[in-house]
């Protein structure tokens, strides 16, 4: 019982705040009255499959999302930075739909590596042998995500 009260706390908070590390989930319970082991938060945030998401600011945070394979692994933005160097010729952006032109057969890698980065404002990326149409959820967030693309 204790531990389902406290399932749906956690997702309170997780809605209601940023929460970045387990440590700060910890506290955050700890206000509220649950005096829990790191361990059991670790627990807790698999039960619910809590993941890591990354938005367009670079603050990274927990969310529930099931239609992220919880062990899919963050890629440092150093590793995206090369990878569109060596790969991209150009960017365009349509509203918000941002088209990527890549070299021949470079396209999926680079939009697997753009997937990683697990960018909340990124709905959806689909790749072909040299072209990426990237679906973001507003227009804004597209142009700011060309101007992170653009390097």
């Amino acid at each position: 019982m204790a531990n389902s009260k406290r399932l749906k706390v956690i997702v309170n908070i997780i809605n209601s705040k940023k929460i970045s590390s387990q440590e700060m989930l910890q506290k955050e319970l700890q206000v509220l009255g649950f005096n829990v082991a790191q361990s059991t938060v670790s627990r807790d945030l698999k039960d619910l499959r809590l993941v890591k998401r990354r938005n367009l600011e670079g603050e990274e945070y927990y969310v529930i999302d099931n239609n992220i394979l919880p062990e899919r692994k963050f890629v440092s933005f150093e590793k995206l930075v090369s990878k569109l160097k060596e790969s991209v010729i150009s960017l365009r952006s349509a509203g918000n739909i941002i088209v990527i032109k890549t070299y021949p057969g470079e396209a999926q890698g680079v939009a697997a590596t753009l997937d990683s980065m697990n960018y909340n404002e990124i709905l959806g990326t689909v790749a072909g042998d040299d072209n990426i149409i990237v679906i973001t959820d507003n227009s804004d967030n597209a142009l700011k995500l060309m101007g992170i693309l653009n390097v």
